[in-house]
């Protein structure tokens, strides 16, 4: 019981209150150090109750504990200060181990096979590039990762699978790539057997589609700590695996926007479906996913496409209210539905006869 209290003694001198968006609080709170279950974890608390501490830790990641089992507790600064990028660097290398190199860029942290020719930095950091661009210019707020955005180019698809499951993740058979909201990090697998990209390219959709997770989970698009609906999140991941949406240059029509297999599936599953109920059912739950995925991401695609062609400002004003929840506090489904329609209104049915209207005319 000591532990416990020392323990909430430290988090209520140092509160944190809400993150919204990304961590535009991080600079202004503070950091604690505790061992529990013979870990030794320092990050800022985000939340706490009698049964669990959470916590952000230097290097993104995100934990939890139990403060009854809690011990060499101690508040070590009154400002959160993130690893920097050479001690992120070392970190990866000494977890990795020898057989891989680290390489930098601007934002990115990519871990990769030794020995092989890194090609995956610098593709994140065009990535990155083009994803604020295509906001900016609509008028999105776009805020710094406080973190290097870290991604690892796995040898093979055994070590692949293998890193995948030691995060809990089952990779599918045909995945190539994934982005875990806990460590905040990619993981993708290297299938190029030569340096002229053709794997790359061939399997760009899924890479651009973890990487748009993880940008907009860290630029203040998505609350990392609070997600959005899943339509939301999915959505804007599937529209930029459109090449006109993630690679702009030379490729400027809506035509090339278009995201061509989910369109296809938009109109042989949904095509004429359009009586409102499945936008408000995504908005409240996102039970819709688990019971027909490929339904769900192509109307996901299909709603944030839409918005996005058609309404950027009011989306935009949509996607701050999903970001501005209190981190890890449930998000119900009244709550949901209420940030839905008071930017678009409670007419379910006419937003779904538009969005019909507007799929129906892409070409």
């Amino acid at each position: 019981m000591r532990a416990f209290i020392t323990v909430v003694f430290l988090l209520c001198a140092a509160p944190v209150g809400s993150v919204q968006a990304a961590e535009s609080r991080l600079a202004t709170t503070g950091m604690i150090r505790v061992e529990a279950a013979g870990r030794v974890i320092e990050g800022m608390p985000l939340a706490w109750d009698a049964e669990a501490v959470h916590l952000l830790g230097r290097d993104g990641q995100l934990s939890s504990f139990d403060p009854t089992k809690a011990t060499d507790f101690r508040r070590t600064a009154a400002r959160f200060q993130p690893y920097s990028v050479s001690e992120l660097r070392a970190r990866l290398l000494r977890e990795l181990g020898d057989g891989y190199d680290v390489s930098g860029t601007t934002h990115y942290l990519i871990a990769h096979p030794r020995g092989r020719r890194d090609q995956w930095a610098g593709r994140f950091e065009d990535l990155y590039r083009a994803f604020v661009y295509y906001f900016s210019v609509r008028g999105f707020r776009i805020e710094e990762p406080p973190f290097p955005l870290i991604g690892v180019v796995c040898r093979d698809r055994k070590e692949f699978e293998r890193l995948a499951a030691a995060r809990g993740i089952k990779a599918t058979s045909d995945a190539v790539g994934l982005y875990d909201l806990k460590t905040n990090r990619i993981l993708v697998f290297d299938a190029a057997t030569s340096d002229s990209g053709d794997d790359w390219r061939r399997n760009a959709a899924t890479v651009v589609h973890e990487a748009t997770h993880q940008m907009a989970f860290n630029t203040g698009i998505h609350n990392r700590y609070c997600p959005p609906p899943l339509w939301v999140a999915e959505g804007l991941a599937t529209m930029f695996e459109a090449t006109g949406v993630h690679d702009a240059r030379g490729h400027g029509s809506q035509a090339d926007r278009v995201n061509r297999v989910r369109l296809r599936e938009y109109r042989a599953m949904l095509g004429d479906k359009h009586d409102g109920r499945l936008p408000a059912e995504l908005t409240a739950s996102d039970r819709f996913f688990a019971k027909s995925p490929v339904a769900a991401y192509a109307k996901a695609w299909a709603m944030t496409f839409y918005l996005m062609e058609t309404q950027p400002d009011r989306f935009a004003r949509y996607l701050e209210l999903t970001a501005s929840h209190p981190p890890l506090t449930n998000y119900p489904p009244e709550r949901r539905l209420n940030d839905f329609t008071s930017v678009f209104g409670d007419n379910w049915r006419l937003f779904d006869a538009q969005l019909g209207r507007f799929v129906d005319g892409l070409k």
